[in-house]
């Protein structure tokens, strides 16, 4: 029997008024914002701040996205961030989130993020020790 998942981090979060089209719906794009504030949180978790990554030599872009809505969010609900380490390669690494509302999927998102120099901003191998952090956290492969 295969473990569920473990997230990195559950951040909540309850949508606000201006984050709504005139449908009343959370607008699309808000949930790319969403997303971006949950890898802060995984930075914190992982490394204790963003500035604290940058400082151990590591940053990352995102090089794609792609969203699936499944269930339409609205003003004032209270959401859930869960924040999955998905793949991990040589430069890059793919996050998998799950937005959920009172326990019910309403959008997935997978991200791939390359890892950068922070003071180049180019594509870099991130250090061994960011590595190791970030390996910790791949889901264990079936035997």
């Amino acid at each position: 029997m295969t473990e569920p998942r473990k997230p990195i981090v559950e951040m909540p979060l309850r949508v606000r008024y201006h984050e709504c089209d005139g449908q009343g719906i959370v607008f699309n794009a808000n949930y790319l914002a969403y997303v971006d504030m949950a890898m802060f949180e995984v930075e914190k978790a992982l490394f204790g701040s963003h500035q604290e990554a940058l400082a151990r030599g590591v940053d990352v872009v995102v090089a794609e996205s792609n969203l699936r809505y499944r269930a339409p969010c609205r003003y004032d609900d209270e959401l859930v961030v869960a924040v999955y380490l998905d793949h991990l390669g040589t430069t890059s690494l793919i996050i998998d989130f799950e937005i959920t509302r009172g326990g019910d999927l309403c959008t997935e998102v997978k991200t791939r993020y390359v890892f950068v120099d922070p003071k180049t901003l180019k594509k870099a191998a991130p250090p061994a020790s960011v590595r190791e952090v970030y390996a910790a956290l791949l889901p264990a492969q079936p035997d």
